[in-house]
């Protein structure tokens, strides 16, 4: 009986070993169809019309000049890991222009890769480039970097690594609904080990978890928002909070800025921890509201060497 029970449960142990980590059985749920819309979007800006081996052609043509000679299921994640997934060795076409954007301007921008390429040529050279995406890419890149392609490292970005971010969606107690989307873009380059892994300009979400306008009896407007996410340097969804470190930090921001007001009522009580609190009358939180928040938990990232 003991036998048995050692065989079970080495056996579900080995299971266990077997299962992708969390980002890799993300990428294995997506469909051929998935991936080529998310290329697609991230080139474009949106999903492109026609069959798939039409998408995939044009992709092709667009990228590398030239079709590939694999199949048509292995062309498609050839295609999505060379635009979307970056590693130290073969950083991704998303991290070489936002390296090159960095590079140039010190922060990244946000929208389609395509017109990000034509506006960096545009920088550099005065003008657009011509051929596939992938050599106009290294040609910036040669210009760009002594060794004609951005360095990268993969480093751990720790729990309660602090953020600096502006918001972007303004907030209004009379017409701001639970559920709303709150945008927000990161303020300040983060490092680790000199390692850029959080770029200047880098986008964020939230929502609105709860709103609550002002009644009658004086009962005051509230406005509850999370801060839920930031996207790294090579594209991982980062998890953020409003926990207490951030909250102290945003505390000192506001003071030494003279915007004591605007910093105490977006902070609410230290020791809830998750999301902003707003009370008051009826109000407004304009765009540009400055504060911190924090990483969930440890995350492995793909960072650009610039120290």
């Amino acid at each position: 009986m003991l036998k048995k029970l050692l065989t079970v449960l080495l056996l579900a142990a080995f299971c266990l070993t077997m299962l992708p980590p969390p980002a890799l059985a993300a990428r294995l749920d997506q469909t051929p169809l998935d991936k080529t819309a998310t290329v697609e979007k991230l080139l474009y800006g949106s999903e492109q019309d026609g069959s798939l081996m039409d998408r995939i052609a044009k992709l092709e043509k667009d990228l590398f000049g030239i079709p590939g000679k694999e199949a048509l299921m292995a062309k498609v994640d050839r295609i999505y890991t060379y635009v979307r997934e970056s590693s130290p060795a073969a950083p991704s076409m998303v991290f070489k222009i936002s390296s090159l954007e960095w590079s140039l301007t010190q922060s990244v921008s946000h929208g389609p890769l395509k017109p990000r390429l034509e506006t960096l040529e545009k920088t550099v050279g005065g003008m657009v480039g011509i051929g596939s995406l992938d050599s106009r890419v290294s040609r910036l890149m040669s210009l760009t970097f002594s060794a004609s392609k951005p360095q990268a490292t993969q480093v751990t970005l720790n729990k309660d690594s602090l953020i600096k971010i502006r918001t972007i969606t303004p907030l209004d107690s009379k017409l701001s609904k639970t559920g709303d989307a709150v945008d927000f873009e990161v303020m300040d380059d983060v490092y680790v080990s000199g390692m850029l892994v959080i770029a200047k300009g880098a986008k964020g979400t939230g929502k609105i978890t709860k709103s609550e306008p002002a009644q009658n009896f004086g009962r005051d407007a509230k406005l509850e928002v999370s801060f839920d996410n930031v996207e790294a340097f090579d594209m991982t969804i980062v998890g953020t909070v409003l926990g207490d470190k951030a909250k102290e930090e945003t505390r000192s921001l506001a003071t030494a800025a003279g915007a004591s007001v605007v910093g105490l009522i977006l902070l609410g009580p230290i020791g809830v921890v998750g999301a902003a609190f707003v009370h008051g009358k009826n109000f407004t939180v304009p765009a540009g509201t400055q504060l911190y928040i924090q990483t969930q938990a440890d995350v492995e990232l793909v960072g650009l060497t610039v120290k």
